[in-house]
């Protein structure tokens, strides 16, 4: 199921960066994924009054070059993708002509806007209140996301907003394998969905899928049924790089949501970016399934050493996703395009692996006598552990103590239950809880 998209838009310096961390970040709030994956992060995903989303920070324009042109882009790029925008203003400085220009553009659309003044840490500041009406927006929200005043309210206000959650008959049919295609522009995206539709010749049909200019393909590989999620819609970098390159993160993340397995493409000629490691960081966090798909390999200056070099190379910029099988391909000349649904094919399998609950309890006895852990003078002690359930494969492990966990550790369980059972390709959940919770 789709993850609901809240976008934080507004000019620089306003606190947009600073909500942000407070929304995904609040004790409150529980902010899914491990640490240590991406830098910078763009996203994070929330849970609050019993709803899930994913927020999305436009930090980052540069105020020295057309500003007027770089906020008013990024707001009509949240309107196209987001589901719920929160427009951040500075309640200390009232609305300027950027706002104004802003407010009007939003104004005029058909999708749920929050006003929120920024900064309001004083009741001299919360004074200011009333100068924001002249926005024309609702009312708004005052917040200080510094302190953390008025974020409860403000979250309170966003669950109001979301989109309805879709019935249980919406769902997908649950042997279709439904796969995204991401990455950034011209990293040949199209090139492989063009390519897979080509070699397959059995569409089954299309429809629109959720977001405004991507279709949903649905067709048969290999006697097993597939939905190729395609984001080629993702517009070029252009001279307004944050804005742009912030939204082709946002719209792969939706994609991403509603997929059980992603391809993220590579360009071959090009060393791993900024935005490369936010999409895949994003799949990783997900637990989503994953196949890296270094395209445009037969550009690439014949060598004996060069596979081997790039995959070093690879390796190292996406260490996070050392699970993952890497198919170096060419969607132009079709090279090993079928090594990548293949590939799909086998990740699917493995987050549908179940392993008996004594053969995990067993295991996990066992590598924690090779490798004991203690914290603060503590031992953690597992008590029993089980896996829970598939897509993605989650196993729960009750503890004496669930705080002395820690990050390192983890890791350590993750790499063993792969040592031992697989799960190549897929992202997989591991869940500490106290005895008798």
């Amino acid at each position: 199921m789709s993850s609901p998209i809240v976008a934080i838009v507004g000019r620089p310096n306003v606190g947009k960066s600073t909500l942000f961390n407070r929304l995904v970040g609040a004790p409150t709030a529980v902010v899914h994924g491990a640490p240590g994956t991406t830098r910078d992060r763009l996203y994070g995903s929330v849970e609050w009054g019993g709803r899930t989303f994913t927020v999305v920070d436009t930090g980052g324009i540069n105020a020295q070059t057309e500003l007027d042109q770089a906020v008013t882009a990024q707001v009509d790029l949240a309107i196209r993708e987001a589901d719920v925008i929160v427009f951040v203003t500075d309640i200390r400085d009232g609305p300027i002509p950027v706002d104004l220009e802003v407010a009007d553009r939003l104004r005029r659309i058909n999708k749920p806007v929050l006003l929120v003044g920024n900064k309001g840490d004083s009741p001299r500041d919360r004074s200011h209140t009333s100068e924001l009406y002249e926005l024309g927006l609702d009312e708004p929200t005052i917040v200080s996301a510094i302190r953390g005043i008025g974020t409860g309210d403000l979250l309170d206000e966003i669950i109001r907003r979301l989109p309805d959650e879709p019935d249980s008959a919406d769902e997908a049919d649950d042997t279709e394998i439904s796969v995204a295609i991401v990455g950034r522009p011209n990293v040949g995206k199209s090139s492989l969905l063009n390519n897979v539709l080509g070699e397959s010749r059995v569409v089954v049909n299309e429809q629109p899928g959720t977001t405004r200019d991507a279709i949903d393909t649905q067709f048969d590989y290999a006697g097993r049924k597939l939905r190729l999620i395609d984001t080629a819609g993702i517009r070029r970098r252009g001279r307004i790089e944050p804005g742009v390159e912030t939204y082709s993160v946002l719209r792969a993340t939706r994609a991403i949501d509603r997929a059980e397995i992603a391809i993220v493409m590579l360009d071959a000629q090009e060393a791993v970016t900024a935005q490369d490691t936010h999409v895949a960081g994003y799949v990783h966090e997900a637990a989503k399934g994953c196949v890296i798909a270094l395209n445009k390999w037969d550009l690439v200056p014949p060598d004996p050493e060069a596979g081997a070099l790039y995959l070093q190379e690879l390796r190292k910029g996406l260490h996070f996703l050392d699970y993952a099988p890497i198919i170096f391909l060419s969607a132009k000349t079709g090279l090993h395009v079928n090594r990548v649904l293949d590939e799909v094919l086998n990740v699917a399998d493995q987050r549908d692996r179940r392993i008996p609950t004594a053969t995990v309890n067993e295991f996990v006895q066992k590598v924690a006598a090779e490798h004991p852990f203690a914290r603060q003078g503590k031992a953690l002690k597992i008590l029993y552990a089980t896996q829970a359930s598939v897509r993605p494969p989650t196993f729960v492990f009750f503890v004496n103590e669930p705080e002395l966990l820690h990050f390192a550790y983890r890791r350590y369980l993750e790499n063993r239950l792969r040592r031992e059972f697989g799960f190549e390709g897929t992202g997989i959940r591991l869940v500490f809880r106290r005895r008798g919770d």
